[in-house]
């Protein structure tokens, strides 16, 4: 079951009539915790014990490292105890994900360095038969983050129902937004266990007004359109570029370098405004996870920007333990770049994906040294005019446009041919004839035309609201949905798979 189907909208209106018509906040936190295991088990339905059994070793974990502090045990060891547990939900966390996600590529790695033709074959027998749960990857630092949050003081929850509830929320589950426990559990009214003794919460949820259920559907209409309208069709040039590379030319590559960056954007996105529309009907807020990236005028600001629960997580859990900017400028360097190589790690198996990280954590050093320089010299003024600005974001977007090839093509030898033919390459006779004409039903100008109309429609977007501050009003987006929808229905493609179901 994927957000853009028939069988979602009929599953989310059913769960929907059911979870408002209970009267009690538990039976409704039960309901979604039904409705979360249903929503998985139509995609992969062998992994939900694994994940119920992760859950449970993480509640309990929780719990453990939550006691409060028995007087009669001293400081030292009751705290060496809870850095014990913490450690142990790490490494198990981790260690997971490495089974799932990193065996072949760690095998494959290790048979290439030492040529070793039967580590390669179980290499690639894991990789052939061993599927990783889809969200893994959101799971597990979900479950970091709480046992990190709880080890430094803040409440555990109070019953495995609900933290399981939490965890499996079906619009969060696969591809986020990271969201913390803690976050929705105020939200959803659960209780929590602090001190021995168990506060409850009152339940503050009230059924939606129009006006927040026209903006919830008004979600999930816009990530319709995003996803099955622009992304998807992007997806299938990229596809078709990245996937005839030999017979691509350099005018080719770089439109299916601007095309993908903007396709995993808007699908992305689109995800994320579906599963923010899903939450909003049933009164719940998920944190929102862009703002506009591609118009920030350096890199420390498109991280802000991008992907942003992931970054928080990063800065939180990652960064500031490490130090963050308070170590000295050698040592922050340092810390970005083994945070931007965690994060490459932390989205994939592959080469690229470290080498994707190292070049963000270079550009982060990059900024942080050229922000150092220009306050010893005292021209920061030279960045704040219209022309430092213009070069900024030109020099931060190419950067990141450029980054994504190692995304798309993980595979070192195929991004690296892709960056080398950037230039002075003419396509295949039949490129343009096959993948214009025949796939895509235009010509190349067209496209080129269709693809700025795109990133004009997503500056007038970022004028609307970041420059002029404005917002359609509820009357309007309820006028606008059903339109959306038909043309959805009407115009979209086959559908393609999110591209962070991979992550």
């Amino acid at each position: 079951m994927t957000f853009i189907s028939f069988n979602y909208a009929i599953f989310l209106l059913i769960v929907l009539g059911i979870y408002w018509s209970m009267s009690r906040q538990s039976w409704r936190v039960l309901i979604l915790l039904v409705a979360s295991l249903i929503f998985y088990a139509t995609i992969q339905p062998q992994y939900i014990p694994l994940l119920l059994i992760i859950t449970l070793l993480n509640f309990y974990l929780a719990q453990a490292i939550g006691e409060p502090k028995d007087w009669r045990i001293a400081n030292t060891k009751w705290n060496r105890r809870r850095l014990l547990l913490l450690w142990l939900g790490i490494v198990s966390n981790i260690l997971l994900l490495l089974s799932f996600k990193y065996i072949p590529f760690i095998l494959n790695s290790i048979g290439i360095i030492y040529n070793l033709p039967n580590i390669l074959e179980t290499a690639n027998w894991f990789e052939n038969n061993l599927i990783a749960p889809l969200g893994l990857s959101f799971f597990c630092f979900e479950c970091l983050a709480y046992l990190i949050d709880i080890y430094r003081g803040a409440p555990p929850a109070a019953s495995w129902l609900e933290f399981t509830s939490y965890k499996l929320f079906f619009p969060k589950l696969i591809s986020g937004p990271i969201t913390r426990y803690h976050y929705l559990q105020n939200q959803l009214g659960m209780t929590s266990r602090k001190n021995s003794q168990v506060s409850v919460k009152i339940p503050v949820l009230k059924f939606p007004n129009l006006e927040q259920i026209t903006e919830g559907i008004w979600l999930i209409a816009t990530g319709a359109v995003k996803k099955a309208l622009i992304a998807d069709n992007l997806g299938i040039f990229v596809e078709l570029s990245f996937g005839n590379l030999q017979r691509a030319g350099s005018g080719d590559l770089w439109l299916a370098t601007v095309a993908y960056g903007l396709q995993l954007y808007l699908d992305f996105t689109a995800y994320v405004d579906i599963a923010r529309g899903s939450a909003f009907l049933m009164g719940l807020s998920l944190p929102q996870n862009f703002d506009f990236p591609y118009f920030s005028t350096s890199i420390s600001e498109f991280w802000r920007r991008w992907h942003i629960t992931l970054g928080d997580w990063l800065r939180n859990y990652l960064y500031f333990p490490l130090g963050g900017s308070r170590v000295g400028l050698f040592r922050t360097c340092l810390n970005l770049l083994i945070v931007m190589l965690i994060a490459g790690i932390w989205h994939g198996a592959s080469w690229g994906f470290i080498v994707w990280g190292v070049l963000h954590g270079l550009a982060l050093v990059i900024h942080r040294l050229v922000e150092a320089v220009s306050q010893e010299l005292k021209v920061q003024k030279i960045w704040e005019s219209w022309s430092g600005i213009l070069i900024s974001w030109l020099l931060t977007q190419s950067m990141v446009f450029g980054g994504w090839i190692f995304f798309r093509l993980p595979n070192l030898r195929d991004s690296f041919w892709v960056i080398y033919h950037w230039w002075g390459y003419d396509a295949d006779v039949q490129f343009a004839d096959k993948v214009y004409l025949e796939a895509m039903g235009l010509e190349r100008l067209q496209l080129v035309w269709l693809i700025c109309g795109v990133v004009v429609l997503m500056a007038v977007n970022y004028w609307f609201h970041r420059g002029l501050k404005l917002q359609l009003n509820w009357q309007l987006k309820v006028l606008l949905v059903p339109v959306f929808f038909f043309v959805v229905w009407l115009l979209a493609p086959e559908g393609l798979p999110y591209i962070y179901f991979d992550f």
